[in-house]
């Protein structure tokens, strides 16, 4: 395979895991409610509904403890991205270093991940975007080992 193909399937995946996560921070900072997104996993975990949970006086406040909370998440969701579309557009992981820690800090983003999401969150609707980037990793990872050094 051509070289400058196989440096292509590289960095791109990479570079789309940062696109997609910035982009889902995006939506978590500018939702008027961010914890409804995710609802359904939400209330599986407190076992109960967010409308049961508002309605009792002492959580009036609630609501806004969680906006700050998902924008928080939203935040660290675009650095994150942004911190990796800048790694992948600085280096265009031409060398082994920069596969290697890039390749490596998402491999153990995406195993934490796995454990969260499977053991506190199993009805997610992120769990097809886990599987995603999982593929578009290991895709990066398969192509590193094809590159003509």
């Amino acid at each position: 395979m051509n070289p400058k193909t196989v440096h292509n399937f590289i960095w791109t995946p990479i570079f789309l895991i940062g696109i997609v996560s910035l982009g889902f921070g995006l939506i978590w900072i500018f939702h008027p409610e961010p914890w409804l997104i995710d609802q359904p996993a939400n209330e599986a975990l407190l076992q109960t509904s967010f409308d049961e949970i508002f309605s009792y006086s002492v959580n009036k406040f609630l609501p806004s403890y969680l906006t700050i909370i998902y924008k928080f998440f939203g935040l660290w969701l675009i650095t994150i991205g942004l911190l990796v579309l800048s790694h992948v557009k600085t280096t265009k992981l031409g060398t082994r270093q920069a596969r290697f820690l890039i390749h490596s800090t998402l491999f153990i983003t995406l195993l934490s991940m796995y454990y969260l999401i499977f053991k506190y969150l199993p009805t997610s609707p992120l769990i097809p975007t886990l599987y995603i980037f999982t593929f578009l990793l290991g895709l990066s990872i398969y192509f590193s080992s094809r590159i003509e050094l």
